[in-house]
């Protein structure tokens, strides 16, 4: 049951996120440590605060130009002139941003009646589509824009099933298979600071593959991956594939119990999210501004998540 009281206060503290002035406590420290050793004009704005503008313009999906006037309302506070939205741009655009925390944290202090190990825990793979652009399905329609014209974004994470954290991202073209970003995804979650460890990756038929199974049992994983339905026992299969072949062939309801493999659609669940809170398309127009911006939504996600 919800304790929408608890909720209600979430929701509020996030608007309070956005408009935070934390960044000021460490303006000048910050901006002498940036500067240090820097060639040429130094930064006059800390990253703190040009990342707490990309959370602001991103969250309202504003232009640039509306973004620098918001802050330009709310400049009396700040140590010195608000940016211009050229300078905003540039800035966001070479943001160092780094989605991953110290530590991975439940929601809960009670443990599911399946987790034995509390310092284990399961992530869910999948990929969704983001438009490149949002011209509308009226003016593809009245023009006769092909689809394939203007392409799209897909986006591929690594998701926490108990807490919806994104642990993991990354972003490649429409042609990138599924199946070949699960080893990068695993690894990206492996090499954080934590010391918890991967119990099992929840992942559809589209990353069946015996190159997935091998790097799994190489990392000690167990895998919720669900085959293609002709599949066959070989001596050609990875040992590890064909054992989950043969529980899945002999009863799917049962593999997929013990797998815990109905939790998968918690990703489904998360790209739902982002795609209500930021929209289904990026603003810009650049592949590697495309990310940047990606990589702005999902440490904002995160962040919305730990309030």
């Amino acid at each position: 049951m919800i304790d929408w009281s608890s909720y209600n206060r979430s929701l509020v503290r996030r608007g309070e996120i956005l408009f935070s002035y934390d960044f000021l406590d460490g303006w000048e420290h910050e901006l002498n440590r940036m500067n240090e050793g820097k060639k040429g004009k130094p930064f006059v704005f800390p990253n703190s605060f040009i990342l707490a503008i990309g959370y602001i313009r991103y969250s309202f999906h504003l232009p640039y130009r509306q973004t620098e006037g918001l802050i330009n309302a709310t400049r009396k506070r700040l140590p010195s002139n608000s940016p211009s939205y050229g300078h905003i741009c540039k800035r966001i655009n070479i943001l160092n941003i780094d989605i991953k925390r110290e530590h991975i944290d439940d929601d809960d202090d009670d443990d599911d009646d399946d987790d034995d190990d509390n310092d284990c825990f399961v992530i869910s793979i999948d990929s969704t589509g983001i438009k490149k652009t949002n011209s509308g399905q009226w003016m593809d329609e009245k023009w006769h824009v092909p689809n394939n014209k203007k392409g799209y974004l897909k986006i591929h994470i690594a998701v926490n099933i108990k807490t919806k954290e994104i642990l993991a991202l990354d972003v490649t073209d429409e042609k990138t298979h599924d199946g070949k970003v699960l080893r990068k995804l695993v690894s990206h979650v492996l090499d954080r600071p934590n010391k918890k460890k991967i119990e099992s990756v929840l992942a559809d038929g589209a990353y069946d593959s015996n190159a997935n199974f091998r790097y799994l049992e190489e990392k000690g994983i167990k895998p919720g991956i669900k085959v293609r339905k002709n599949s066959t026992i070989s001596s050609r299969n990875n040992r590890l594939r064909n054992k989950e072949t043969k529980l899945q062939s002999k009863d799917y309801l049962k593999w997929k119990k013990k797998r815990k493999y109905g939790h998968r659609w918690i990703a489904e669940t998360v790209f739902s999210t982002i795609k209500r809170t930021f929209g289904e398309c990026v603003s810009a127009t650049r592949f590697q501004n495309m990310v940047k911006e990606m990589m702005i939504k999902i440490s904002l996600y995160n962040l919305f998540r730990r309030v």
